[in-house]
């Protein structure tokens, strides 16, 4: 079963990502956090309504580059277990009430490490490991445990699955 796992906010650029029970996504983001409020580093520039990231990623950079960031310096909003992230981007998928909309692959910058303060935190959260931005199309409550489902898969991915499968019986 897909589902999230930890959920954080900053209340301002460069503070600590807090640790919350549940959240509530509104259009533009979720309540209290820094990109919401219009005070996020890259405010408001490149900004990401909400951002997930795969629990599996942080158990291999913990694995590979010994570095810990289950305690929110990841700096992302949403902490995934049993998804492929990549299979939300150009999908609407619900969590709890809310439905999200994949936008974009979320790659680290150099801003993470200044924040996280720990050297290499930019090249762990690398090689698709950063996780992904998505937009907020129905409001409403996101809670840890909340199970994540695709309401709707990106046509084109669906087609590419379909084609596939339909090779894969011809041979």
């Amino acid at each position: 079963m897909a589902e999230v796992v930890d959920i954080y906010t900053a209340p301002d650029a460069g503070e600590p990502m807090e640790p919350r029970e549940q959240i509530e996504a509104v259009e533009g983001g979720l309540v209290g956090d820094r990109y919401l409020r219009g005070n996020g580093y890259y405010s408001p520039y490149d900004v990401c309504e909400v951002t997930l990231v795969a629990g599996e990623a942080l158990d291999t950079i913990r694995e590979e580059y010994g570095i810990d960031l289950w305690d929110g310096r990841h700096r992302r909003n949403i902490v995934t277990r049993g998804v492929d992230l990549d299979d939300l981007l150009d999908a609407t998928v619900r969590i709890g009430e809310a439905e999200l909309r994949g936008t974009r692959p979320r790659p680290p910058c150099a801003h993470v490490e200044e924040v996280a303060d720990e050297e290499g935190v930019a090249r762990a959260l690398g090689d698709e490991r950063g996780g992904i931005c998505a937009s907020v199309t129905t409001p409403g409550k996101i809670a840890v445990g909340d199970e994540i489902e695709i309401v709707e898969a990106d046509p084109q991915r669906i087609g590419a699955e379909i084609a596939a499968r339909l090779e894969n019986e011809a041979e």
